[in-house]
């Protein structure tokens, strides 16, 4: 059977045999020796997306060190609240606390530790997802919004629906209407300053 390591773009952990295409973490090992989960979901306030594999590193899922996680892609990491490591993905994270200054009008780069903060605060409501009641006009590619209980990401003038296998239906983004936002505010700030999430390829062919 799967382990509860996948996470959708509600935060959510839950089994499946479908495989993502990022990693990540919560800051350390929040699952039980028996590899089950009890009520925690995280460690640490940093909550990171990775790349599948760097320098040839193995692991054993759910053993010592951290709890591993899994993303179908970047926008869905970005919506559950995760940032890009400043490890294996040192060009990205750059990039995106780059951005992060750009859009908050700050004179150098935040820390890892500045923009953790800022997430922990805009991701939960206690232990529930936090959503953001926000126009969805003027909401940047890569957003996740809920609309009748699902998940759907903004690309372009389209919407797609987001499934734990990839995105499985295209429909014309609305206009002038209100919407729960899934991805915190800040990273919709870093997303319209000019961040580029790496896509499923699902959503290329819908």
């Amino acid at each position: 059977m799967p382990l509860p390591n996948r996470v959708s773009p509600f935060g959510e952990l839950f089994a499946t045999p479908a495989r993502g295409t990022m990693f990540g973490n919560r800051g350390g090992k929040f699952h039980r020796d028996d590899r089950t989960l009890g009520q925690r979901r995280h460690v640490t306030r940093a909550w990171i997306c990775c790349r599948l594999k760097f320098n040839g590193r193995h692991r054993t899922v759910w053993g010592v060190g951290y709890t591993e996680l899994f993303f179908l892609d970047e926008p869905t990491a970005l919506a559950a609240g995760h940032r890009p490591c400043f490890e294996c993905r040192r060009h990205d994270a750059q990039s995106f606390a780059d951005f992060w200054a750009h859009s908050r009008k700050l004179r150098a780069r935040p820390r890892a530790d500045e923009m953790d903060r800022v997430l922990h605060s805009e991701r939960l409501d206690v232990r529930s997802k936090r959503k953001h009641r926000m126009p969805i006009d003027g909401l940047p590619d890569g957003a996740f919004i809920e609309l009748d209980g699902n998940a759907w990401a903004i690309r372009g003038g389209s919407l797609l629906r987001w499934t734990p296998t990839g995105y499985v239906a295209r429909k014309q983004r609305p206009t002038k209407i209100a919407a729960d936002v899934l991805t915190p505010p800040v990273i919709l700030t870093v997303l319209s300053a000019g961040y580029s999430p790496k896509w499923h390829p699902s959503a290329d062919n819908k």
